[in-house]
């Protein structure tokens, strides 16, 4: 990535004044840059510029209406204090909500009708519109795109983006949030396979996590499986040439699902699912998620990013904004550095994970493998923090580990385990005593200059993310570690209470925080012991934050009890 990009300064020498034309009057005018990811990630390589004809698909994030209006909805339909509490919004409420203003929506497709755009295609809520450009109309509708061919990951993932800022004509900023397709890197996973710990003698032990030991350890019988007769379901997502196998799956049911109810097939793909090798990530969310929620109806979003100038992150909120009847739980396993994200684009996703908490939706996102992170602004170290766990619109989950590794005990935190303090986003009201209560009390609190106090905290809370066994690619795989395996886990524990609120005629639990905060963990074993990896400085000495009694951002709440937890969920 270029310097001009990161320092933002580039001024433009040239304008395309017959798209100008249509805005402004006079001389060249442009708005500041609107998004930009303001490095290049490591491991990518640039192959050269992209040929002029080659066509390219980019998602117009249209301004949307009524955002304060919505957060105070989701707040309502949230809190079990308030008496909108579980009366959730449909997708065409949220849309009559926040659909762009006519002169936006005129504004806009006037604008990409004048350079050429094609094959446009909308969302139910209209404010996203995707189009098919060749480079050169991209490059002349963008003033300042320049669109290069990337090669990078372990994966050798191929994509198209720009190294330099785009801008757009003045008159057309109040109308579009940015442009995705530009500029932001796929992140590569962080799963990884550990060594397998050592140990004298074999009575009583297990050898990796796999069903059993989590239905054991979270106080699951083989009756707390899903009846079969609702219409609950829950959803993963998958990413980036990550696929899941069914033979893998039944391969897994085979091995590991014979003490209880399952489903050995996935009910619905939406998006398209790859013919190539399958990812461990992939098969891990899936055979995780269906087998804590067992014998519950699951979908697989599929966003490979095929065509090289998609994001599949992107394209997935495009999907829930796209589907009036949607899985009540949605567990996925992706994350960006904040930093590595514009202002404008972290609020608008923020604002997308916000219309699904109004609509009912429990979305979980993995807290990350970094610990509290690391990061050098001005010659100073600072705490890392990942967005969209980072978001105060969902449920993070963060990892442990079993305090002995071969037998089912108390848990104590995994090193690994994302968490910390967002930079951008203020702390939401509903965690703000137990984040006072844990700054007042913990013993062994970071030095104030490595994170922002008063920002969004996070995870919310944990499962176990060490040593699990996976079928990949027709072979089980142990020691597979991450907060890609502790997220499904607590989905499929949320999809079982669904099960049971829903049988009880109750509404499914939603958007989880607020209630998760005023009953102050009950339900969770609290995870007391253990600290997370930080700064390999002389300040911090490679330690962050540590856990203790109560709410900490390391592993939360806690991890799953389920039978308390679902006495303290089933109602209201």
């Amino acid at each position: 990535m270029t310097a001009d990009l990161q320092k933002g300064s580039m001024r433009l020498r040239t304008c395309f004044l017959g798209l100008v034309a249509l805005f402004v009057t006079g001389k060249c005018s442009y708005s500041p840059e609107p998004d930009q990811q303001r490095t290049l990630p490591p491991g990518w390589v640039s192959l050269g510029r992209v040929d002029s004809e080659e066509d390219l698909s980019l998602t117009f994030a249209l301004r949307q209406q009524n955002v304060k209006r919505l957060s105070e909805l989701v707040q309502a339909v949230s809190d079990p204090g308030s008496p909108h509490y579980g009366k959730y919004l449909t997708l065409e409420d949220v849309a009559e909500l926040v659909r762009p203003s006519p002169l936006t929506l005129r504004t806009v497709q006037k604008w990409l009708l004048a350079a050429g755009a094609r094959n446009c295609h909308s969302v139910t809520t209209q404010d996203f519109l995707t189009c098919w450009l060749n480079v050169r109309q991209a490059e002349l509708l963008l003033s300042g795109a320049e669109f290069h061919r990337y090669v990078g990951g372990p994966a050798e993932i191929h994509v198209i983006r720009s190294p330099r800022p785009y801008q757009l004509p003045k008159a057309l900023a109040p109308h579009v949030d940015f442009v995705g397709g530009l500029h932001r890197f796929p992140p590569t996973s962080s799963l990884r396979q550990r060594p397998e710990p050592q140990v004298s003698g074999t009575v009583g032990l297990h050898l990796g996590v796999t069903p059993s030991v989590i239905r054991q350890r979270y106080n699951l019988t083989a009756q707390d499986v899903g009846s079969g007769t609702t219409n609950n379901s829950q959803a993963c997502a998958q990413f980036l040439e990550q696929y899941f196998h069914e033979s893998d799956l039944a391969e897994f049911m085979r091995l590991f699902g014979g003490k209880f109810a399952h489903q050995a097939s996935v009910a619905r793909v939406v998006g398209q699912q790859g013919r190539g090798r399958a990812g461990i990530e992939a098969s891990l969310d899936v055979e995780y998620l269906m087998s804590a929620g067992a014998n519950i109806s699951t979908w697989v979003y599929s966003s490979p990013g095929r065509h090289e100038s998609q994001e599949p992150f992107l394209q997935w909120l495009l999907l829930l904004s796209n589907e009036s009847a949607l899985p009540h739980v949605h567990t996925v396993s992706y994350g960006d550095d904040e930093d590595s994200l514009s202002s404008v684009y972290i609020h608008r996703v923020n604002t997308e994970l916000m219309k699904a908490a109004a609509r009912g939706l429990t979305l979980l996102f993995a807290s990350g493998d970094s610990g509290a992170g690391c990061w050098s602004v001005s010659g100073r170290h600072q705490f890392r923090p990942s967005f969209p766990a980072s978001s105060p619109y969902v449920t993070t989950v963060g990892g442990t580990s079993f305090q002995n590794p071969f037998r089912v005990t108390s848990e104590i935190v995994d090193y690994i385990s994302g968490g910390g303090f967002s930079n951008v986003f203020p702390q939401p009201s509903y965690q703000e005593e137990a984040v006072a209560q844990f700054l007042s009390s913990s013993p062994h609190l970071p030095p104030s200059s490595y994170f922002n106090a008063s920002g969004r905290a996070y995870p919310d809370v944990a499962a176990l993310s060490d040593g699990y066994w996976v079928v990949s690619n027709s072979v089980p795989i142990p020691w597979v570690s991450g907060t890609s395996a502790s997220t499904p886990v607590f989905g499929g524990v949320l999809s079982l209470i669904n099960e049971h609120r829903i049988l009880n005629g109750r509404p499914p639990l939603g958007f989880l925080n607020p209630r998760l905060y005023q009953q102050r963990g009950a339900g969770l074993f609290d995870v007391t012991h253990g600290c997370h990896e930080s700064c390999l400085n002389e300040e911090v000495q490679g330690q962050g934050f540590c856990s203790g009694p109560g709410w900490d951002p390391v592993t939360g709440w806690g991890t799953p009890n389920f039978p308390a937890l679902l006495k303290t969920l089933i109602n209201p």
